[in-house]
């Protein structure tokens, strides 16, 4: 039953030439309540304006600072939080405007990993039943065939089939995560949302989670959005790269493309936080300065002009659009204004 159903999806992913996601002009702005009657006084715009797609079978990479939008991209176009406005199309389905029957069948389909293993799982319940609980909601009553697709999605990630009997606390950070993917993987989705995946594991178990999304991604065709702040990961991980910074996309390429020709100066400043590898080499970049502005207040035009170091007038006062600088290549600043 299970392989049957992935088959039909891996048909439905081949049959498509655009893009499996969708997303259009995505606003998230969060109120700020204060005085007595707790009225709206401020907004924070966490995600203003971010447009981008994913053809099925690929993976973006979404990077930037902490505090820059990279999540909350991930949980709206989810529908787990509200959009304050924007598109998002999922095979041909606008999934902010779906109704609630629309809804479970998309939920399926779209699924999260979260950064945290530890508190993404119920610790009152074996993991077994964690990873069937999806099956049930979405109609497998049989408990056998629940137990039989659990013990086929532990032994996918990595895991043995006496694990399903055990509980949280029991396992090891990357054991964790490996349960948070089993549990995905069970509703056979199509698009994947994986929110910083790795950035709370140890080094030594880094690798082996990024290589077994790799290997379920190449398998089962799926499709990822994967938010990091680490270059080298998304590097490692991405067909194309989205560069964020302050709620806005400021550059977006191919990883080729990217991180052979950066364009824009923040783009520039986060390759040069990527380790080099010795200490005496020299970074093709400067390092970046100064703190990430206040999203309560964001800088007039560019947002990024209180710390480049190529800033014009221009850029204090004209906010600069997504530009084509190349093949599969856009950035947002005034450097590469013709």
């Amino acid at each position: 039953m299970v392989s049957d159903r992935r088959t039909e999806c891996i048909c439905e992913a081949n049959a498509g030439g655009s893009d499996l996601v969708q997303v259009t002009d995505l606003v998230k702005f969060f109120p700020v309540r204060g005085g007595v009657f707790q009225q709206v006084c401020k907004w924070v715009k966490a995600v203003d304006s971010v447009s981008f797609g994913i053809p099925a079978g690929r993976t973006l990479g979404l990077v930037g600072e902490s505090g820059c939008g990279k999540t909350t991209v991930g949980r709206v176009a989810l529908r787990l939080i509200p959009a304050t406005r924007g598109q998002v199309i999922f095979e041909g389905n606008d999934v902010l405007r779906a109704n609630k029957r629309q809804m479970k069948d998309i939920r399926r389909k779209m699924q999260i990993i979260f950064q945290d293993p530890h508190s993404s799982l119920d610790a009152r319940m074996r993991v077994g039943d964690s990873i069937g609980l999806g099956l049930y909601v979405h109609g497998m009553r049989n408990a056998s065939q629940r137990r039989e697709v659990v013990r086929e999605m532990l032994e996918k990630v990595g895991l043995e089939e006496y694990h399903a009997d055990r509980y949280p606390n029991e396992f090891s950070g990357g054991q964790l995560q490996r349960i948070g993917i089993a549990r995905v993987l069970a509703l056979n989705p199509r698009f994947i949302v994986c929110d910083e995946p790795v950035s709370a594991l140890d080094v030594s178990i880094q690798s082996q989670i990024l290589n077994l999304l790799r290997d379920l991604q190449e398998e089962m065709e799926l499709t990822y959005l994967f938010v990091a702040h680490n270059m080298s990961v998304v590097k490692h991980m991405s067909d194309r790269i989205a560069v964020m910074y302050l709620g806005k996309i400021v550059e977006l390429a191919s990883r080729d493309e990217l991180f052979s020709k950066p364009t824009h100066p923040y783009t520039q400043a986060l390759m040069s936080a990527i380790p080099v590898k010795h200490p005496r080499d020299p970074k093709d970049h400067p390092i970046l300065s100064g703190d990430v502005p206040s999203p309560l207040k964001p800088p007039t035009g560019c947002h990024f002009h209180p710390r480049c170091r190529h800033v014009m007038e221009r850029c204090r006062e004209q906010e600069p659009e997504m530009r084509e600088i190349g093949p599969d290549h856009q950035a947002r600043c005034w450097l590469c204004s013709s």
